[in-house]
């Protein structure tokens, strides 16, 4: 079997999320194993990680959305689907008794037939209530939707900072800062061992965290609770005041929809872009991770890489669906299934 390595910002990437479930919040003085949590360790909100996700202008490698306890349970009792933009206000405004649903939802800024149509795909996943009122469309609550994002932390992953790397990363990372969408702003990147890491030297905005990993062991790849030191603490901006771009309400709304498709896609989405179906195809431990790896090239895989496109794709043999796995699907079936369990798990901790 190919060994996994930290060949790409990919792998490095699915690593760090890993590592944010096991052990965030990061601290100055190191970060604590779940398992070996006491009772003053317990009030660390649960998080719900992901990656890949931000606006037109500007996308995260990581999100970590630290919740309330009691409203993400509250959020669980919507389902495991993300709650999308057209979604998101009928549910948020739907009242407690009927009503005609132009008195009820704020005014879209568009014509209301588009309201109507995301009503019907609303009522149809049990989201709201749904009724024919003469000529009139009602509409009522199932429940309040919860206040369950405590704050939004965004991390960008380059774990080899070269100049022309550095040079990039500062750009969006100011940008981060003056638009102050997310509570929170690190940047993560690999461990080299000098005495001064050379992410500190580079001209980046002070008020971005920097966070260094090493995941390259004695034994091998892994990740665990302790992968992370942290060099540099970031500053916590005011997330309710209006920036150049966004006034306050915008800036809600984008947080509320940033946090509801880190809900749904997770960090382990991957075998949606990738091919699990190819015979190369594998997941590898990493300590307390899994990453994807090619038997084919020997090695972790990037997205990009693992289409069918790729010149090694090879579909599994029809005999590997029939010899101890289920008859609807082979490895690849069961691989993401696996990840889907842990995707699930990871919404119910």
């Amino acid at each position: 079997m190919p060994t996994p390595t930290v060949d790409s910002e990919f792998s490095f990437e699915l690593l760090v999320c890993r590592w944010a479930e096991l052990g965030w919040p990061p601290t100055e003085g190191g970060t604590v194993d779940a398992s070996d949590a006491t009772s003053s360790d317990a009030a660390d909100p649960p998080v719900i990680v992901s990656r890949q996700l931000g606006t037109q202008r500007r996308r995260w490698d990581t999100i970590v959305i630290e919740c309330d306890p009691d409203g993400l349970a509250a959020r669980r009792e919507f389902g495991g689907r993300e709650i999308d933009g057209d979604l998101l206000p009928i549910v948020r405004h739907a009242p407690a008794e009927w009503a005609y649903y132009r008195d009820a939802l704020p005014d879209p800024g568009y014509p209301w037939r588009y309201v109507r149509e995301a009503i019907h795909r609303a009522a149809a996943r049990g989201l709201v209530h749904k009724r024919k009122h003469g000529n009139r469309i009602e509409i009522k609550r199932k429940r309040p939707y919860p206040d369950w994002v405590e704050r939004i932390v965004a991390v960008e992953n380059k774990p080899d900072l070269d100049a022309s790397a550095a040079a990039a990363l500062s750009d969006q990372l100011e940008h981060d800062v003056t638009t102050a969408l997310a509570d929170e702003v690190w940047l993560a990147t690999g461990r080299t061992g000098e005495r001064v890491e050379p992410a500190l030297l580079r001209q980046f905005p002070v008020e971005a965290g920097v966070l260094t990993f090493d995941f390259e062991g004695s034994d091998g790849l892994g990740v665990d609770a302790d992968a992370a030191t942290v060099d540099w603490l970031p500053s916590e901006f005011d997330v309710t005041a209006p920036s150049d771009r966004f006034d306050a309400a915008e800036k809600a709304r984008r947080r509320r929809l940033l946090a509801e498709r880190a809900y749904g896609k997770g960090w382990r989405s991957i075998t949606e872009t990738m091919r699990p179906d190819c015979r190369w195809f594998e997941l590898e431990r990493a300590g307390r991770g899994l990453v994807p790896v090619c038997g084919a090239k020997g090695r972790c895989q990037t997205q990009s890489e693992c289409s069918s496109r790729c010149g090694s794709f090879e579909p599994e043999p029809p005999q590997w669906r029939t010899k101890g796995w289920p008859i609807e699907g082979g490895p690849g079936q069961g691989v993401r299934e696996l990840l889907e369990r842990r995707r699930e798990r990871a919404r119910k901790q």
